[in-house]
């Protein structure tokens, strides 16, 4: 990318920075991020704790409008569900366009997590196929719009100084994500379970509620980068943005696959928890109790793969941010496997202990650790400094697809004949051997890849 639009970025960024920003010594953390961690830990308990319900709630909760039973099939909830984790991670594109041309990250993630918290009080409040779909909505604009923000408002905090930090920072960002999720997802199963589907959906519409002020709270603490306007336009339109563009979508191809097996497990793998052995440690667990395993393990996996598992690698062998991605997409293959012989256990009769699933669980984690942490700080880093927000959104555009392919699949499976083809363990072991052969694929195009680093203050 051209210097002049970084240094002109830079100028803003600096002109539009607290005082105390200027001062702080390059071992401090810049003063926002707290806010920023802190309305990222109550934002992903809204999220995650809504979205954890979902697949229990339509094939055993959902009503009509005279408030009788209308509940979905296995495989139309599964195709609803991600078709909504699609559209969550499409409308980042919308936020990016708003973010960059208009309002900056600041005024797009307050604006937009206000329509987050009217989607969350639709869901409560209705609990029919038509509140379904209107609460959805407007949490898919709200959350998708304000994700390419927040992630590179984090990056935004830091200048050639602190970038040290950047790194640090984007673990702890991980680590927030992951304890909201881990604390909402063993809580709002029993809230269905006990209360219903109103206290149910409306705890998470609380925090997000929270998020957004909490997110306030700190408004004049933040680095605020001003949007481009229409510079923004001749950016994205220059051969050198073309060609980012363009090298990074050969890496978003592969994760797109990633994405495609990872968010099954807040569809499939929980609705496979209804037939397992759920017994563990003295209490029958809920299926969607059990999604809680993953940030639980993120938590620990965080500093385990820091300070201990990357440090050994390289020792023997250098760790780029697409060498760990490869080993990642490999590790997401292989974590299929438990999934389609548990399945295959259940078509014979059993009910295999859901300790088979925490194997699962264990290995995809591990994947996920690989893949989209180091996704994320790749992104913000390879991005030109005037379009941060919109190459995350193009990031997130990713797992859009990812979901929307699964969607596909589940909805092809309501045809019956074609349901037989991905009976039992045939489904898991498809979604195997797909990633396994983009694993290999992603080899030669990762071999190939220039990176290239972007950050404020840098020329």
């Amino acid at each position: 990318m051209n210097p002049t639009s970084t240094n002109s970025t830079s100028k803003h960024s600096t002109q539009s920075q607290p005082e105390e920003v200027k001062q702080n010594p390059h071992d401090e953390m810049p003063p926002g991020i707290p806010y920023i961690i802190g309305n990222e830990i109550a934002e992903r308990f809204s999220f995650y704790g809504m979205r954890v319900l979902l697949v229990i709630f339509m094939t055993e909760y959902l009503k009509d409008s005279s408030g009788n039973l209308a509940v979905m099939n296995e495989e139309q909830a599964k195709a609803w569900y991600h078709l909504f984790v699609s559209a969550v991670y499409f409308f980042p594109l919308l936020g990016a366009f708003i973010s960059d041309i208009f309002w900056g990250k600041y005024k797009t993630i307050f604006y937009l997590s206000i329509v987050y918290c009217f989607g969350h009080l639709v869901l409560a409040i209705d609990n029919t196929r038509i509140g379904l779909a209107i609460g959805l909505t407007l949490i898919a604009i709200g959350s998708g719009g304000i994700k390419p923000c927040v992630s590179a408002n984090v990056g935004d905090q830091f200048t050639k100084s602190n970038l040290h930090l950047m790194s640090k920072v984007f673990g702890w960002f991980y680590f927030a994500i992951n304890l909201g999720s881990a604390v909402s997802t063993i809580l709002t199963p029993y809230l269905l379970k006990k209360f219903g589907p109103h206290v149910a959906f409306g705890t998470p519409g609380f925090f997000m509620f929270l998020a957004t002020f909490v997110f306030w709270l700190g408004r004049h603490k933040y680095i605020n980068v001003p949007p481009s306007g229409k510079k923004f336009i001749a950016d994205i339109l220059n051969i050198d943005a073309i060609k980012t563009l363009f090298r990074l979508s050969m890496i978003y191809i592969f994760v797109a696959v990633f994405w495609a097996l990872y968010d099954q497990t807040g569809s499939a793998w929980i609705l496979q928890a209804n037939y397992m052995n759920r017994n563990l440690f003295g209490k029958e667990w809920l299926p969607a109790q059990i999604y809680a395993l993953n940030p639980i393990l993120i938590l620990g996996f965080i500093p385990l793969f820091t300070y201990v598992i990357y440090p050994m690698i390289e020792k023997v062998w250098r760790l780029t941010y697409l060498r760990k991605i490869g080993i990642g997409l490999f590790l997401t293959s292989l974590s299929f496997i438990p999934s389609a012989w548990i399945e295959h256990q259940i078509s014979l009769g059993f009910q295999p202990h859901i300790l088979w699933q925490c194997l699962a669980y264990v290995m995809i984690t591990a994947a996920e650790i690989m893949v989209s942490i180091t996704a994320l700080e790749f992104s913000y880093t390879q991005a030109p400094n005037s379009m941060k927000s919109f190459i995350m959104s193009f990031y997130l555009l990713s797992i859009s697809l990812g979901d929307a392919f699964t969607a596909l699949v589940n909805m092809i499976l309501l045809n019956p004949a074609l349901k037989t083809i991905f009976a039992g363990p045939r489904y898991y072991l498809f979604f195997a051997g797909l990633m396994f052969i983009a694993s290999l694929l992603f080899i030669p195009v990762a071999l190939k890849f220039k990176e290239r680093v972007f950050v404020q203050g840098s020329d």
